[in-house]
Order: structure tokens, then sequence, then C-alpha cells
């Protein structure tokens, strides 16, 4: 796995989104697999709403341990991708799809756990007409994406980070999950320090 990527292995999405100043990350893309966490690198992929022909092109140049991260342009009349292609993911050892956009054949990505987030689902299929770019930045839902740059998802969705911010943005998110840590256990011991609630009501005061 990609040594910057691999710093966020275990880190919840809702931390690194919090150490990201919770200004970062997709809010309709859900998981359509079970629990498999996704960690890798991002490989981009623009297509035409409703047409796949260039994620089939990302599919033969993207690399072990890469995201295919496609925009769709959000539209969800027809789906990107479906079981074949996520078996051919599989095989060639990619991490996982974040497709802005729908896919079908929903129960495969179930039954394999093949991590995969989508705007919607849908039976109707793609067409394979292009246009299309591939490892260029793209835009998913307000957030820019580049090629390399590292992509989180669980079940509370997808975040991105910037390559040259993930050293920093690892190590926040390390130290933001200790103290989480540290509260979660004085709670199981009937301790909760909630003095910053006064502080902050207070504060709508002045």
């Amino acid at each position: 796995m990609d040594e910057l990527a691999q710093l966020f292995e275990g880190v919840p999405t809702s931390i690194i989104s919090d150490s990201l100043r919770r200004l970062a990350g997709t809010r309709t893309l859900v998981p359509r697999h079970k629990s498999a966490a996704l960690v890798g690198v991002a490989y981009t992929v623009k297509v035409r709403s409703g047409d796949n022909l260039h994620i089939h092109d990302a599919l033969r140049k993207a690399q072990p341990g890469q995201v295919l991260v496609i925009d769709g342009e959000g539209h969800t009349d027809r789906a990107l991708l479906g079981e074949i292609m996520m078996s051919v993911a599989r095989m060639r050892g990619l991490a996982g799809f974040v497709v802005h956009g729908a896919i079908r054949d929903a129960d495969a990505f179930v039954k394999h756990d093949f991590p995969c987030y989508s705007r919607g689902v849908t039976h109707q299929g793609p067409l394979k007409n292009g246009p299309g770019d591939l490892a260029i930045a793209i835009a998913i839902e307000g957030c820019v994406v580049h090629p390399g740059d590292i992509v989180v998802g669980d079940g509370d969705g997808v975040v991105f980070i910037p390559r040259d911010q993930a050293a920093s943005v690892a190590a926040a998110s390390r130290r933001k999950m200790q103290a989480e840590a540290q509260v979660l256990a004085g709670i199981v011991k009937g301790e909760y320090d909630d003095a910053w609630i006064d502080q902050a009501l207070a504060a709508q005061l002045v």
C-alpha cells in the first residue's frame, strides 16, 4: 500500500473530517458494500453522465491499491458500473470505487464486500460512447480531487486528503483519536467534563 495512504489505516472518516476543519468530504455518497474499510490512492476519472467508456479504460490503467474516483456529474439515471467491472477491479487489486453517480448489481458489492460508494443505484445500464478524461483534477460535491490524493471511506462516507497534507492530517487525526479514547474511557468510569457547554453558552450572550 502507498506509504501515505497507510497512515490512515484504522482512522475513522469522522476524525479525518474534523482534522480537515469539517470542510471536506462527500455528503450524498453512501457505501454499497458491507463494512470493509476503504483506504487508497485516487485514480481520477471524468465521464459524461451515464457513459462508462473511460471507466473501462481506467480499469486497464489503474494500479493495485488505487481507488477509481469517478465524476459522473452526479446523475443517477444510468449505472456507471456493476458486477463485471467490480470483478475486474478485484482481480487487478484495486482498492475500491467512489462514484459520483449510480451503480447497479448492488447485491454483488454486498456479497463480495468490495468497497464502493455511490450516489445512487439503478438497474439501467450505461452508454459507451465517451467523451471522458483520466488522471485529471475532478470535483465531487465541492471536493477537488487530484490524482494521488488519499481516499478513505467507512460507514460514515468518504473523505479525500490532499497528498501534500496527508502526513500532517494523519498526525492530527491520531492525536484526536487518542483524545476521544480518553473521553470515552472516562465515561465508562462515570466521568465526563462538560464545562465547555457553559462556556459556549456564555459566549453566546456576549
